[in-house]
């Protein structure tokens, strides 16, 4: 739960953004900000607000039904409890009436990972008297970082997930010419058995494709519908898992099986050379104390593929929040394309660099890595990530 320890910090932004509150709402999970910061014990089915004040003891909105969660507030905050909607809108009114407040919103839908809050709720808190604004900053600063135990937990997965997608493509290559070569569904499949001997948990995929298929770039092969991978194939894994309570490591790998063809040799330099304009933005910029957004990381990646001839084809951001809850999560996206992330990439958020051009039918290529902004600078992980088109 939000503690007393934690809140310090989190008023003295709100008084740097001269906010005077950070007002957070839940209804039946739909906010994971909300629910990740309070972390209340047990499920709450009615509406429930906290008013976090730039100065002072924040205030919990809560039903008369469902105190249960709530045991474990601190006794110096306060709690109000409301049965009906009008003694709702009256708490409302009281508590942030000519203030103006931070909210999961997201002017536009800009960002839709921080447009949490619904409409409606929104236009409540507007007419009990609020200025509303986005709580993008305080997201990044006070939901998406890492702790020092949550980066260690990614760089450990890193590792084993970087060992397990190249013996994949190995093994893949290893049993292209046989009478006993791999589908797609039994090379995912056989990677998921070593994630479980390793203690790594995925909430679903990874993604094993061979050409044409990963022109689909959410292709998931099934046992019903599991292409041969042969020699001559490209193949593209990608593969992402956390130890338990740990932050996820995401990455995708390539391979020939065989010599590649000129056309895949050209994309696979494309795909390797944006990403690593995006990585050398980002050590520029950090390395000289310099901000970067989110968006600007993405503009370069795309500058280079769509150069090489390739830019209708990058259909996708070139990378997501990874924050210490979620694989794909509400801190800075790499993006520039399907949202506007316009936030800085602040010490301590994480995120995936993953540029990818997809030929409908012929082939598709990416090349993951993820980045995590540290007080030394930038990680990339996995260290020794992908430079060549693996050739098995």
């Amino acid at each position: 739960m939000l503690a007393p320890a934690a809140l310090a910090p989190i008023q003295a932004a709100l008084a740097t953004a001269k906010l005077d509150g950070w007002l957070l709402y839940d209804f039946h999970g739909l906010n994971p900000v909300a629910t990740g910061l309070l972390q209340l014990p047990g499920m709450t089915t009615r509406r429930i607000f906290v008013y976090i004040p730039r100065q002072g003891a924040p205030v919990a909105i809560t039903h008369a039904i469902e105190q249960g969660p709530w045991q474990h507030w601190p006794s110096e905050w306060k709690k109000e409890i409301y049965s009906g909607w009008k003694t709702l809108e009256g708490l409302l009114a009281t508590i942030v009436g000519g203030k103006r407040v931070a909210m999961e919103y997201s002017p536009g839908d800009a960002v839709p990972y921080l447009d949490r809050v619904p409409a409606g709720v929104v236009e409540m808190v507007r007419a009990a008297g609020a200025e509303v604004v986005t709580s993008a900053e305080l997201v990044t600063r006070f939901y998406a970082v890492w702790t020092p135990e949550q980066r260690a937990s990614h760089e450990r997965a890193s590792v084993a997930i970087a060992k397990i997608g190249q013996d994949a493509l190995r093994l893949a290559g290893d049993r292209a010419d046989s009478a006993d070569h791999l589908t797609e569904f039994a090379l995912m499949s056989w990677i998921r058995d070593r994630f479980a001997a390793l203690g790594l948990h995925s909430d679903h995929g990874p993604v094993v494709a061979i050409g044409p298929n990963a022109a689909n770039p959410h292709y998931e092969p099934t046992a019903e519908s599991s292409s041969p991978i042969r020699r001559g194939d490209i193949l593209l894994i990608d593969l992402w898992a956390t130890e338990q309570g740990g932050v996820y490591a995401d990455q995708t790998w390539m391979a020939s099986l065989g010599k590649p063809s000129e056309r895949d040799g050209k994309v696979w330099l494309a795909v390797r050379d944006a990403r690593d304009a995006a990585i050398e933005l980002l050590r520029d910029r950090i390395s000289s104390g310099k901000p970067v957004r989110g968006g600007e990381v993405d503009d370069a990646a795309r500058a280079v593929i769509t150069e090489r001839g390739y830019g209708e084809f990058f259909t996708h951001r070139t990378g997501h929040s990874i924050d210490p809850r979620d694989l794909h999560g509400s801190g800075p996206h790499i993006d520039n394309l399907e949202t506007r992330e316009e936030r800085l990439l602040l010490p301590g958020v994480g995120f995936s660099i993953e540029p990818g051009v997809y030929l409908k039918g012929e082939v598709g290529m990416r090349s993951e890595v993820n980045g995590f902004i540290g007080d030394d600078g930038l990680l990339i992980t996995p260290a020794d990530y992908q430079r060549e088109l693996l050739i098995v």
